[in-house]
């Protein structure tokens, strides 16, 4: 049975829950990195450079901080991330994530190497069931049209993955879990699939012009997932791309590589308002949410905090890491002055002095 909502009253708790509950080897891979792990700690020390300017009196008493990204209407500007795996941290998985999001009124990106299929997710919460991710690969006319077919409004497509990164820890520690944790989406039909490309090690070879063709004969708006320079942004926009996700995967594949927040500010001046900008990697304060949306981002992504109010306490434990999440970014507004999500500008923020 899980906790009573006063049971959780932090992101701190639900972390230090998840780490208790799972098993050792599980919750490694989770709080693990690519190479020396700079990138994974770079992405929580950009969120040091800044500071929120208090607007004292303001008035500003109830912000409205609903959004709206490729025309899915947000509550709150955070979506969850399709990390892989989830049946390692909870046994109903994305399914968990998707009811949560449905009851805080936000939406899941739904991963094409999780332990349910997308057309179960979809089934377990319609409403938040909206993007299907997936990977440019030779299935993917195929599994777009299953996404299609599903129901979902967009794709998402991961463009930073052409193989897995050099992840040292995994690999020191052995890691090897059931592969039916990342086979939701096999259809045992002949058609290639990214799980076993992975498990081969067969290098992707797209390019853009390539990709470009492919999400052209979908008719769904796409995200390009794991953009960080201002050229990768301008490929994915000339490709077609109808949103960018600002992302270095979590610092799970190139390392070390910039902090995705230190690339926002570029990539938004490269994007210059054409499509929505998300934010992910090092997301874990309601704070967080502010900057980033301060420095160009029109919501941010969570994956490791998602999986920590899974592994923590289920669907219950992601809907209180999203309503903390909303708590404490209204807090801030309210202290800030910012009366909704535009007005949380540049001018809010200024750097920390050195």
């Amino acid at each position: 049975m899980y906790p009573r909502d006063t049971d959780f009253v932090a992101l701190a708790e639900i972390h230090a829950a998840a780490l208790r509950a799972l098993p050792q080897d599980v919750a490694g891979y989770l709080e693990s990195g690519a190479g020396t792990e700079q990138t994974l700690r770079a992405n929580r020390e950009a969120f040091t450079r800044w500071v929120i300017k208090p607007r004292p009196l303001s008035g500003v008493t109830a912000p409205d901080m609903s959004t709206e990204v490729l025309g899915i209407p947000l509550a709150v500007p955070v979506l969850t991330a399709p990390f892989g795996g989830d049946g390692l941290f909870a046994t109903d998985g994305h399914l968990a994530v998707a009811r949560a999001n449905a009851a805080c009124g936000t939406a899941s990106i739904v991963p094409e190497v999780g332990t349910f299929s997308y057309a179960d997710v979809a089934a377990a919460a319609p409403a938040a069931a909206r993007i299907g991710q997936l990977h440019p690969y030779e299935s993917f006319d195929y599994v777009a049209k299953r996404i299609r077919a599903a129901g979902y409004s967009a794709l998402c497509v991961t463009v930073d993955c052409a193989l897995m990164g050099f992840r040292t820890k995994s690999r020191m520690a052995r890691f090897r879990p059931d592969p039916a944790v990342w086979g939701g989406n096999v259809v045992h039909d002949g058609t290639p699939n990214i799980t076993e490309t992975y498990g081969n090690r067969i290098v992707q070879n797209w390019t853009w012009d390539r990709l470009a063709e492919a999400a052209a004969r979908q008719d769904l708006p796409w995200i390009a997932k794991g953009i960080l320079t201002r050229e990768s942004a301008e490929a994915a926009l000339d490709a077609g791309a109808s949103a960018i996700l600002v992302s270095n995967h979590g610092g799970r594949q190139v390392d070390p590589a910039p902090a995705s927040l230190d690339a926002l500010p570029e990539v938004a001046g490269a994007v210059a308002g054409r499509v929505p900008i998300l934010l992910d990697s090092g997301v874990r304060t309601g704070a967080d949410i502010f900057l980033a949306l301060a420095l160009g981002a029109r919501a941010v992504v969570i994956g490791r905090l998602a999986a920590y109010g899974l592994a923590a306490a289920g669907e219950f434990g992601v809907r209180r890491t999203l309503e903390l999440l909303t708590e404490e970014l209204r807090t801030l507004m309210i202290l800030a002055g910012t009366p909704d999500i535009p007005a949380i500008t540049r001018s809010t923020l200024t750097p920390r002095p050195s």
